[in-house]
């Protein structure tokens, strides 16, 4: 019995030596992913704020196409909340 008592204590020595590296190993994949969700976070910025630009762009460009395209949309959706709300 006292020979398993001495392994198991061999055991335990050699795996507390590799924790230290372990939770390094951790802490940069962590890192890597707050990384990436960074580059995320900053491209779906950049590519809304491209959107929101095209989007003004195009109602200066054509103004009376965009009102009666923004009419349009507003008084379909309208009109689906309506049926939607009387359907019940």
């Amino acid at each position: 019995m006292p020979n398993v008592a001495a392994k198991a204590a061999t055991q335990v020595a050699e795996n507390l030596h590799r924790i230290p590296h372990a939770a390094s190993v951790m802490a940069d994949c962590i890192e890597d992913g707050i990384d990436a969700v960074k580059r995320v976070g900053k491209h779906t910025s950049d590519a809304t704020e491209e959107l929101m630009d095209d989007a003004v762009n195009r109602v200066k460009r054509h103004p009376v196409e965009s009102l009666v395209t923004a009419f349009a949309l507003g008084f379909i959706l309208g009109g689906l909340v309506d049926w939607l709300t009387r359907r019940k």
